[in-house]
């Protein structure tokens, strides 16, 4: 099955340097993740963020808690980083955030590379609510982005 791909692109308005270090601070997920999500992070903060760090999570889906473990799989300060599901409500997910200098902002591009689980059935969830859900988290961070880093 082929990935699903989702791009968004966000510019803040603030350096690079200033900008990577509000997401290389794992508390700061809780800040930019919707309510419905009842996101909570397990892993002990704060969390020393590099190639190889594991973050553990709790989300709730239509209601019911899943847990979700993500390792950073890329760490290029301040330039990228990658964070790969190991376990989680996903088959695939690869979240890749890029942050790249326009003067005294930053334009961070965010692609997710994912997937449902279905089989050759899982066009059925991604059209029904996958899709929706993931572009609600993301339209929600470009939002609330908007007013944490002014």
């Amino acid at each position: 099955m082929k990935c699903r791909i989702l791009k968004k692109q966000i510019v803040i308005p603030k350096p690079i340097s200033e900008a990577f270090d509000f997401f290389k601070k794992a508390e700061n997920l809780d800040l930019i993740t919707p309510p419905f999500l009842g996101f909570k992070i397990i892993t002990p903060l704060p969390v020393e963020m590099k190639k190889g760090a594991i973050i553990d999570y709790v989300i709730r889906l239509n209601g019911i808690p899943m847990k979700w473990k993500t390792e950073i799989t890329k760490w290029e300060p301040p330039f990228l980083f990658e964070d790969t599901q190991i376990k989680g409500p996903y088959k695939i997910w690869i979240h890749e955030h890029r942050f790249e200098s326009i003067g005294e902002e930053t334009l961070m591009t965010d692609t997710v590379k994912y997937l449902s689980y279905g089989g050759i059935f899982e066009f059925i969830p991604q059209y029904l609510f996958v899709k929706n859900k993931v572009d609600k988290i993301f339209d929600y961070r470009e939002k609330i982005l908007g007013n944490i880093l002014k």
